[in-house]
């Protein structure tokens, strides 16, 4: 595997979960890192720690990923910078479960942006630098979802879906200018984004339902240093959407209505 000691990585949605992990563990090989996040206040002190803990470089950028021109603002710092950036990692995001509606509408658009809109550009921006120095990785968080729509993860199952097809095709596109595409696909995840009760969230690591975002980055990072284009951890990967697609249309109806919050 590539030693990318060095390497400078930006890390969207760098504060949090998976992405604080991907933040440490890329620290932890000797890369650099701008982490790229709304939590203002953590962007204050976790470039510190990094920086102190590991002997790196660190910065953090406070950017609301979810409003337009938003990776063309990131791409603009990087060049104000002089920041050349080797590795991309796409991990910021958003959930929410129940159907859309009036409610919900602004939540979904909203994840358009997120999941779609801010990561192709930012794609497109970076991976255009990475072509013409011959060299870089791109990682993009995808979904089991991807593989199983289903009514009240609409919009989330749908982007999920879009990163998982993109980033496909993408990795063909790129590889021959040296610039490697990975797809990661987990299952659950032991983060805040489904603001599951700590008791279940013990319950489903404990049972190997939910991995650790430490377990889930490792194996994503190992998969993209391998050149591989999607990491796909846990055996629920393969079995769940298998399970999924057996059920009726007239059984996953009765489902949702029993399951669907007004």
């Amino acid at each position: 595997m590539k030693d990318i000691k060095g390497y400078n990585a930006l890390v969207t949605g760098g504060t949090s979960g998976m992405g604080w992990e991907y933040c440490r563990q890329l620290a932890a090989k000797g890369c650099n890192v701008l982490m790229v996040s709304i939590q203002r206040e953590l962007l204050e002190k976790l470039p510190v720690e990094l920086s102190k803990e590991y002997g790196v470089q660190a910065w953090g950028l406070y950017m609301d990923l979810a409003r337009d021109g938003a990776a063309d603002a990131v791409w603009n710092y990087c060049r104000q910078q002089q920041l050349d950036i080797d590795i991309l990692v796409n991990n910021a995001g958003m959930f929410f479960f129940h159907e859309i509606d009036s409610a919900t509408q602004d939540k979904a658009l909203t994840m358009l942006q997120l999941h779609v809109a801010t990561p192709t550009r930012l794609t497109m921006l970076f991976g255009e630098a990475m072509k013409e120095r011959r060299r870089g990785f791109i990682v993009n968080m995808s979904s089991m979802t991807a593989q199983i729509p289903a009514p009240g993860i609409t919009m989330y199952a749908a982007t999920k879906a879009y990163l998982k097809s993109y980033s496909k095709s993408l990795y063909h596109e790129m590889r021959p200018y040296g610039v490697w595409v990975t797809t990661v696909l987990p299952a659950a995840v032991a983060t805040p984004l489904y603001q599951m009760k700590p008791r279940l969230m013990k319950l489903g690591i404990a049972v190997g339902l939910i991995r650790t975002p430490q377990r889930l980055v490792r194996r994503a990072l190992r998969g993209m240093l391998r050149h591989r284009h999607a990491v796909k951890p846990g055996a629920m990967n393969y079995l769940v959407p298998a399970l999924i697609k057996l059920l009726p249309n007239w059984l996953e109806a009765k489902i949702w209505n029993k399951v669907n919050v007004k």
